[in-house]
C-alpha cells in the first residue's frame, strides 16, 4: 500500500483526500517508481475541477521524479536505483506508482530529484513555446503573460540569455520585482497599469510579434491588440479561465494574426522529441543561465493547501510536494 491524494468528485481544493491504494508489479514496458518530489501545477487545478474531465476517482498530479525500484519485463532503458523524471501522467500524487519506461527520463548528475520534479512540465513547456511554436531570435521582443509564475520565472531567464526583449505582466510590485530579477526587461503591473497601451508605448506603437498567453479570459483580448501584424498569439493555459469561444474573422480585422493552441503532450509525444526537449532544458539549468526557484514544499497531506495558494495567486516560481 501507499499513499495518494485523489479526487472522487470534481470541485475546489476540499476534494482531495489522502486515500492508501495498492500498485502492482509493473507489467510489459513498465517500471515501478517510488517518488522523491513531486511537481503542482495548473493543470493539476484543471483536472481537479473539472475544466479538464478526467475518469474518477483519480490520483491528481501529472508530474514527478524519484527512484526506480522494479522494472518490468522488455525493459532495457532503465534499472533498478536510477532516478528519473517525468510529466504528462496524471496520478503522480502518490509515495510509488507504475509509470511506462519509454515516457520517463534519466535526471543527469547536477540536477536534484527536487529541481527535476519542479521544472520538467514548466522547462519543456518554455523549450518548445520558445523553440518551436514560436522560435524566438536575438533581437525579438515578446510579451509573456504571468512572468512571476513557474513557467514565467523559467523563460524570462531563458529568453534572456537568447538575447530576447522580454515584456512581463505581474499581478503585484513584489512578483514586478522578481520577474526584473529574473530578466524581464520590462515589467507591466496588470492591477495598475493598462498592459496594452504599455506594451504598445514600449514598442514604439508596433506591436510584439508573439504573445505568451497562459491566463486566459482575462488577457485574450489585450493580447490579440498586442501584436503586430502577422503576429502570432500562443494561448497556453487559462489561469483566469478558460477563453470564450471566438470569431476568427477578428484575426483578420486586427492584421492577419496567428492563433494557436498548442500542448505539451503533442510536442513530446515521439520518444525523440521528448528526449531531445528534456536533454535541452536539463543544459540550460546545468549551464547557470536558468536557475529553477522552488518557493515551496507542502507535504503529501497537503496537497489541498498547495492547491489554494497555487490558485489565489499566492505562490511565484516552482511548488513541490514532499511524498
Amino acid at each position: 500500500m501507499t499513499k495518494a491524494v485523489r479526487f472522487h468528485k470534481t470541485g475546489g481544493p476540499e476534494v482531495l483526500q489522502l486515500d492508501d491504494i495498492q500498485v502492482a508489479a509493473p507489467g510489459q514496458g513498465q517500471v515501478r517508481v517510488r517518488h522523491t518530489a513531486i511537481g503542482v501545477n495548473f493543470v493539476d487545478t484543471y483536472q481537479r475541477s473539472g475544466l479538464y474531465p478526467m475518469q474518477l476517482p483519480q490520483v491528481a498530479g501529472n508530474e514527478g521524479a524519484g527512484v526506480v525500484e522494479q522494472v518490468g519485463t522488455g525493459v532495457t532503458t532503465l534499472k533498478v536505483g536510477d532516478r528519473v523524471a517525468y510529466t504528462g501522467q496524471i496520478g503522480s500524487y502518490c509515495g510509488e506508482r507504475l509509470l511506462p519506461a519509454d515516457r520517463l527520463v534519466k535526471i543527469p548528475d547536477g540536477i536534484s530529484d527536487e529541481t527535476a520534479a519542479s521544472m520538467l512540465l514548466k522547462g519543456m513547456t518554455v523549450q518548445y513555446l520558445i523553440h518551436r511554436t514560436y522560435p524566438v531570435k536575438a533581437g525579438d521582443t515578446v510579451l509573456w503573460h504571468a512572468a512571476a509564475g513557474g513557467v514565467g520565472l523559467i523563460a524570462c531567464q531563458w529568453l534572456k540569455a537568447l538575447g530576447v526583449t522580454v515584456i512581463g505582466t505581474v499581478g503585484s510590485p513584489e512578483k514586478a520585482k522578481l520577474a526584473k530579477a529574473h530578466g524581464a526587461d520590462h515589467v507591466i503591473d496588470y492591477s495598475k497599469e493598462n498592459f496594452v497601451a504599455r506594451v504598445k508605448e514600449i514598442t514604439g506603437g508596433k506591436g510584439v510579434p508573439v504573445v505568451y498567453d497562459s491566463v486566459g479570459k482575462t488577457t485574450w483580448e489585450g493580447s490579440l491588440d498586442c501584436l503586430r501584424p502577422l503576429g502570432m498569439w500562443v494561448t497556453f493555459g487559462n489561469a483566469s479561465g478558460a477563453v470564450p469561444p471566438l470569431n476568427t474573422l477578428i484575426l483578420s480585422q486586427k492584421g492577419s494574426l496567428f492563433l494557436t493552441r498548442p500542448t505539451l503532450a503533442t510536442y513530446t509525444a515521439s520518444r525523440a522529441d521528448l528526449e531531445m526537449t528534456s536533454k535541452s532544458l536539463f543544459d540550460i539549468v546545468k549551464s547557470g543561465k536558468v536557475k529553477i526557484e522552488i518557493t515551496g514544499r507542502y507535504k503529501l497531506a497537503d496537497a489541498g493547501q498547495a492547491h489554494r495558494d497555487l490558485e489565489g495567486r499566492k505562490t511565484t516560481g516552482s511548488v513541490i510536494l514532499l511524498p
